[in-house]
């Protein structure tokens, strides 16, 4: 099989060393294949990118002797391909209009929703929106995993954590395709792009491991193949919380790339780059160490 794997950074500020860990990861695992490396902007979310970002993210890749193997991919620009499959679904009888507030959901739950976590969906507009205005379209994943017989349980596994399973209808309910502000949702954004792209491998950070079941069952109901995942580790800030965006992580110091990725790479588990190694030097052994240790997981 073809090998083609792919690392998509939000562009809502620049790469830190938690994405820097999730990049060298992506490449590296692509080069130990002998596979294709693309990259993807995912700036669908318009609101939260800063001007300029994606184009210095892409700077900080090539610095760190990671450029990708074809034309870059951008959210913005795919308006038609996410209406399409919404479209899709629709007429399949698969997603439907959702006229609640994060509010209303809330308001159903018996226990109070856990900080960094979405309520679970119960499915009120599942047969209809009773009077309330449309605001959302979700899935309806009873309905697509009874078409498609599939199990209420989704199991996949993850290359580095093993078997994984979660039962989405339950622990996450029928699940936003196009957000109340009329933006498309990270869930279908990137099921259609990885089909449209070809990805057969993904590599990305363990915060991320949560979407898989969702993004498997989606795949389903668009017909797309589903790709192998592995999830790394990831890269955790002074309060023990994984460093982001959002919590304040600081922009890659890469005046001395080399420092950065020798950081990246000890994160990964691998030696660090001699001291008079140069970039390319440091990326072709940690190449040769990433395929010994995951080319056949």
């Amino acid at each position: 099989m073809r090998y083609v794997g792919r690392f998509a950074p939000s562009p809502t500020g620049l790469l830190h060393a938690g994405s820097l860990v999730a990049a060298l990861a992506s490449w590296l695992d692509a080069r130990a294949h002998d596979g294709q490396w693309l990259s993807r902007i995912e700036d669908v979310d318009t609101p939260r990118c800063l001007p300029g970002a994606a184009q210095a993210i892409q700077q900080q890749l090539a610095r760190c002797g990671m450029t990708p193997d074809g034309a870059v991919l951008w959210q913005s620009q795919r308006h038609a391909h996410y209406q399409a499959a919404l479209e899709h679904l629709v007429a399949q009888g698969w997603a439907y209009p959702c006229g609640c507030s994060r509010k209303d959901i809330e308001a159903t739950q018996s226990q109070t929703v856990a900080r960094h976590q979405a309520a679970v969906y119960p499915g009120t507009c599942r047969i209809g929106l009773n009077g309330k205005p449309a605001r959302a379209w979700r899935l309806n994943v009873q309905a697509v995993q009874q078409a498609l017989g599939w199990p209420v349980i989704t199991a996949w596994t993850d290359r580095r954590l093993g078997t994984q399973e979660q039962n989405v209808n339950e622990e996450v309910g029928d699940f936003v395709l196009r957000r109340a502000d009329g933006l498309w949702a990270y869930q279908l954004a990137v099921v259609v792009d990885d089909g449209e792209q070809g990805i057969t491998h993904v590599v990305r950070g363990q915060d991320l491991a949560d979407n898989t079941a969702r993004q498997i069952v989606l795949q389903g109901a668009l017909g797309l193949p589903t790709p192998k995942y592995m999830h790394t580790p990831l890269v955790l800030g002074p309060n023990g919380e994984k460093m982001s965006k959002q919590n304040g992580a600081q922009a890659l110091d890469l005046h001395q790339p080399l420092a950065a990725l020798n950081s990246a790479a000890l994160a990964l588990g691998l030696p660090a780059a001699a001291a008079d190694a140069t970039v390319p030097q440091a990326l072709a052994r940690w190449s040769q160490d990433w395929a010994a240790l995951w080319h056949k997981a």
